[in-house]
């Protein structure tokens, strides 16, 4: 009797969580697909690179109205999740929505190529609860000279040598054979290349642990002594035939040395036709012997020149050159002297002249009044003259009378 009714009791159990069962699967709003750039992740055949970006569609089924729903999708890795969220949609019941979010794929494969990667898809809404997570397979991208650091000094002189210390790995998924790194600043011109060998995927010692996948090294380079004070990209690059990679650190170069050409004074006052003289000094500031060519601009109105315009300056000393410059009419000019290491243009120093008319112009009242006087005192010795050399008249004689 017991046991009749522990059996109905069973049955009607049963029958009652199949009806649920039933309602639920019936009403219960599903994923119903998930696309990682363009391929279904529920065959488990999706793959996708790790470090890139890549587009996820995700379509929904809506057994109920709801309102204020999201759509996450999130790459789970071991230390670090990358997620994306739609923003907030409603939903109507029978209707099937899409939605594309743009994910990055988590870089962790240390020792592997290829890994697998749980991707998990949430459906959030006030009523609605819908997680399902999938396998995703990542992988190495086919050629990867990853720059794990770049060590360099913040701040260097003008002059200087800067040593740039690096640290190269290859995460990619395979060799990378005859690397080259470069070292430059390109708003100075200077580079240097050194050449790394190869890096292998995976080290692997018990093989030989000649093939290494992580390499670092040094390369110096010398900054210009005529580089202007600033702040300068300093480029590393690692390239082969296969892939190129650059990082890019921020320097700041001092140099107290602005200009290679100091003027004593850069104006000057002349009469038209008169000749102004500048002194000008060549500073050598290198360690190394400097052969500077001195070139004034001439125009149709000012006449330049130098008494040496091919001076040699010791490392660490100074010269001096002297600028002549004249113009035959009065006014106010301008002109440049170029200061060059043989072909490039290390400094500029701009000349100034003020020329007033010449003193011997009869318009000056100086000449004028100078002239009046001359010839007051011309007329004045002509009459003193005249008068020295006028005879007396003789006087007149009367003779006497007698009565």
């Amino acid at each position: 009797m017991i046991a009749k009714m522990n059996t109905k009791n069973l049955m009607v159990f049963v029958a009652i969580a199949c009806a649920l069962f039933l309602v639920s699967s019936v009403s219960a709003s599903t994923i119903t697909k998930v696309d990682v750039d363009g391929v279904s992740v529920s065959s488990e055949d999706a793959s996708v690179i790790a470090g890139e970006s890549v587009k996820i569609d995700v379509w929904f089924a809506s057994t109920e109205n709801d309102s204020d729903v999201t759509i996450e999708v999130e790459f789970e890795g071991e230390k670090v999740d990358f997620d994306a969220q739609t923003s907030s949609f409603d939903v109507e019941s029978g209707k099937t929505y899409k939605k594309t979010l743009t994910l990055e794929v988590p870089y962790e494969l240390k020792d592997e190529v290829s890994d697998d990667l749980d991707l998990t898809v949430t459906v959030d809404g006030k009523s609605i609860k819908v997680v399902d997570s999938y396998t995703v397979r990542v992988q190495r991208p086919s050629y990867n000279a990853d720059i794990k650091s770049v060590t360099v000094s913040n701040t260097v002189e003008a002059g200087e040598s800067v040593p740039v210390d690096f640290v190269i790995k290859n995460r990619g998924y395979n060799d990378l054979d005859d690397l080259y790194v470069t070292v430059s600043i390109p708003a100075l011109g200077i580079e240097k290349t050194s050449y790394l060998d190869d890096l292998v995927t995976i080290e692997d010692c018990d093989e030989d642990c000649d093939k290494e996948d992580t390499v670092s090294g040094r390369i110096t380079l010398v900054v210009p002594y005529e580089a202007k004070a600033g702040i300068y990209a300093l480029e590393v690059q690692v390239s082969n035939d296969d892939t190129n990679s650059v990082a890019v650190k921020q320097i700041v170069i001092n140099n107290e040395y602005t200009s290679n050409v100091v003027v004593a004074s850069t104006k000057k006052i002349v009469e038209a036709g008169e000749t102004a003289t500048y002194d000008l000094l060549l500073v050598n500031p290198t360690n190394k012997l400097k052969v500077y060519r001195v070139v004034p601009e001439s125009s149709a109105d000012v006449s330049a020149s130098v008494d040496s315009s091919v001076i040699a300056v010791s490392p660490g000393s100074s010269k001096s050159v002297t600028v002549l410059a004249s113009a035959d009419e009065a006014g106010e000019y301008e002109f440049n002297v170029n200061i060059f290491s043989g072909e490039t243009l290390t400094s500029k120093a701009i000349l100034s002249m003020s020329v007033d008319k010449s003193n011997s112009s009869i318009s000056s009242p100086i000449v004028i009044l100078a002239v009046i006087l001359s010839i007051v005192f011309i007329v004045l010795l002509i009459v003193l003259v005249v008068l020295i050399t006028k005879k007396p008249e003789k006087a007149e004689e009367f003779g006497e009378s007698y009565y």
